[in-house]
């Protein structure tokens, strides 16, 4: 797999949609309802400069949304053939430096409360669970990351 992740382009949007449908239609049936990425406008995303993609053919997506305060983190998946490839890891070190490179002090995402993988994994990067909240139909736990600023990023002084 080429490790390069990229800003997306139009060109990219069926294998997006192909790669989010493939990673999250098996939580369809533990929780009961089709999980929000898969019902993304993905033209629209792209067209909005927030889906970066990673492989030839595409094998990740990340949906990132800027705030002023924080990196929103809308989705990240991996089609099942990659799994346990490092692709899913790449994908989580870019986010935390695309925060950076915006000026951002942290990441924030939530993950459906079934979705207890995820409950392994954030933790392991650096995540912080911040609340648990029903939305909807959903029901979300809220993570967020609070990045350290990269050593040797400071200004020298004399």
């Amino acid at each position: 797999m080429n490790d390069e992740i990229r800003l997306a382009t139009p060109d990219d949007v069926p294998r997006v949609r192909e790669v989010t449908d493939a990673a999250y239609r098996p939580y369809i049936e533990r929780i009961g309802v089709v999980p929000v990425p898969m019902e993304a406008d993905h033209a629209a995303n792209v067209a909005a400069g927030r889906v970066f993609v990673t492989g030839h053919p595409v094998v990740g997506v990340l949906v990132l949304v800027p705030e002023p305060d924080h990196l929103f983190l809308d989705s990240i998946c991996v089609h099942p053939d990659v799994r346990g490839t490092g692709a899913g890891r790449a994908l989580l070190h870019f986010v935390d430096a695309h925060a950076r490179a915006l000026g951002l002090p942290e990441v924030r995402l939530y993950t459906n409360a079934m979705m207890w993988e995820n409950q392994k994994i954030y933790p392991r990067y650096g995540y912080e669970l911040v609340e648990r909240r029903a939305e909807g139909v959903y029901d979300r736990l809220h993570y967020r990351k609070v990045l350290a600023p990269e050593s040797g990023s400071g200004a020298v002084r004399g």
